[in-house]
């Protein structure tokens, strides 16, 4: 059994739909970080870096920070959604670092400047926009010709799709990038990648892109 601390982030959302992938039980323990329950003496102990999400494996013993740590984990306990060949295993973990490197940080910046403080940064507004529209840029060619970023579906597709479920909060248009979009597209109709959005709570309908 795992329990997973999370909330409705792009981050916590990659582990819970990699949970309902993995059809792994778990436990869902909301960390609201409206609230500032992430800087909780009890959840720091599990998540020093006082940042969702974070598990706890009763099976092994094993307590994780970091998605991509606990992707990467989950990934090769389950021996599921990454790939063992050793070629396609390092093309697998440089585009989820990519991810966690790039793709995450640069449109969370955005979600910063451009949806929650519009106009009181305009030049760090501008750069991260911009940088968003490059970020989609490269995953857009990445996916021409591609029906997933790796070779098969992975814990990178998994990893990358809530990111882009945010699209409008980027003042982006998926139609300004079709292979992005039809991915986004054919994730969306995944049973597991719909329950894994509304962990730990439903918000809404999702963009349907």
């Amino acid at each position: 059994m795992i329990d997973l601390y999370t909330w409705t982030t792009p981050n916590g959302r990659k582990v819970s739909i990699l949970l309902e992938e993995l059809g792994a039980d778990y436990t869902v323990i909301p960390v609201n970080i409206t609230k500032d329950e992430q800087m909780t003496p009890d959840f720091l102990r599990i998540s020093p870096n006082n940042k969702i999400p974070a598990i706890v494996d009763h099976d092994t013993g094993t307590t994780l920070m970091e998605s991509g740590a606990i992707m990467i984990y989950l990934a090769e306990k389950h021996g599921r959604f990454m790939p063992n060949d050793p070629k396609e295993r390092a093309d697998a973990m440089q585009w989820l670092m990519w991810q966690m490197g790039g793709f995450g940080p640069m449109l969370g910046q955005a979600h910063h400047f451009g949806h929650f403080n519009p106009g009181k940064a305009p030049y760090a507004q501008d750069r991260f926009a911009a940088e968003v529209k490059r970020l989609y840029g490269v995953l857009n060619t990445r996916l021409e010709g591609r029906e997933h970023i790796c070779a098969d579906y992975s814990i990178v597709d998994m990893a990358c799709w809530p990111w882009v479920s945010r699209y409008e909060w980027h003042g982006v248009d998926l139609a300004d990038f079709p292979a992005v979009r039809a991915w986004y597209q054919r994730l969306l109709a995944r049973d597991a990648v719909q329950k894994g959005y509304h962990v730990p709570k439903a918000t809404g309908d999702i963009p349907p892109g």
